[in-house]
């Protein structure tokens, strides 16, 4: 019986451990290029701003791309070696995370 949660504990902290590592890049970061701004939070929120207005959105990550949805609308980021995102060129280009 000791074995069994001897290896349930390691196993555990084992799986901790790993999703500790392969957490969200994106969260609690806000990435920038006058006048876009998209701030993303925990839950899988996110607010994308243009100028003043903000609109409230949801995203998922999948490796080094994002998708964010803002009502019906949707766009897949992916996220550069340096740790910025790069969006469709001809709507928002490349955001740099906001120090």
């Amino acid at each position: 019986m000791k074995t069994k949660s001897l290896f349930v504990g390691a196993a555990t902290a084992l799986l901790c451990v790993f999703l500790t590592a392969c957490g969200s890049k994106v969260k609690g970061n806000t990435y920038e290029s006058f006048p876009i701004s998209i701030a993303f939070q925990a839950g899988g929120k996110a607010v994308f701003s243009s100028g003043p207005v903000g609109t409230d959105c949801t995203y998922e990550e999948s490796g080094s791309k994002v998708t964010l949805t803002c009502g019906p609308q949707s766009m897949v980021l992916t996220i550069d070696s340096d740790g910025n995102l790069n969006g469709p060129p001809e709507s928002i280009g490349k955001l740099t995370r906001k120090k």
